[in-house]
């Protein structure tokens, strides 16, 4: 039997990524794990079922990589593009065809491999500078955003590993 890996952020030091922004980088490995051990074979219909009112998981994997592109883009202090616009307002209305768990698995995936980049390249000297959040230009920092994205990702992963198990329960045949 394999010996599970303990929590990431117990694993030592993420290389190249500056102590200040340690903790982004673990909490989004956490996520990242957490939400692949919960989805393993979840089926589609799992994946897609709302139960009492509450998001399915596929709703949060979806928000899961768009928020987090989305807050990464904001402390790069870029605007959103035309794409993560697009896919901010389908995450509103998740239409069909609604995305697998493949596609959803490795979108979250690609994400946090960007972020983990976008953390290794921040310097110090910009974790401070002030950056604006969306149409409202709303204040924050590069560092607030950093970690926001972070604490975001794991809220959502907790609901991820609650809901897939609910959703598996009641979705046994």
């Amino acid at each position: 039997m394999d010996t599970p890996l303990p929590d990431a952020w117990l694993r030592g030091p993420l290389p190249g990524i500056l102590a200040e922004l340690q903790p982004v980088g673990h909490a989004l490995i956490g996520a990242l794990e957490d939400v692949d051990r919960a989805t393993t074979d979840l089926s589609a219909s799992t994946l897609w079922l709302q139960v009492g009112g509450a998001a399915p998981v596929g709703f949060h994997l979806l928000h899961l990589a768009g928020s987090t592109d989305r807050l990464f883009t904001y402390a790069r202090g870029d605007a959103l593009t035309e794409g993560q616009r697009s896919a901010l307002a389908s995450e509103r209305t998740l239409g069909d065809p609604r995305a697998t768990l493949a596609a959803l698995r490795a979108s979250w995936a690609e994400t946090v491999e960007m972020a983990l980049r976008q953390l290794a390249a921040t310097p110090k000297t910009l974790l401070d500078e002030p950056r604006q959040v969306g149409r409202a230009r709303l204040p924050s920092t590069v560092r607030g955003l950093l970690f926001h994205a972070a604490e975001h990702a794991q809220r959502h992963s907790g609901q991820i590993v609650t809901t897939a198990k609910i959703a598996r329960a009641v979705d046994r045949p």
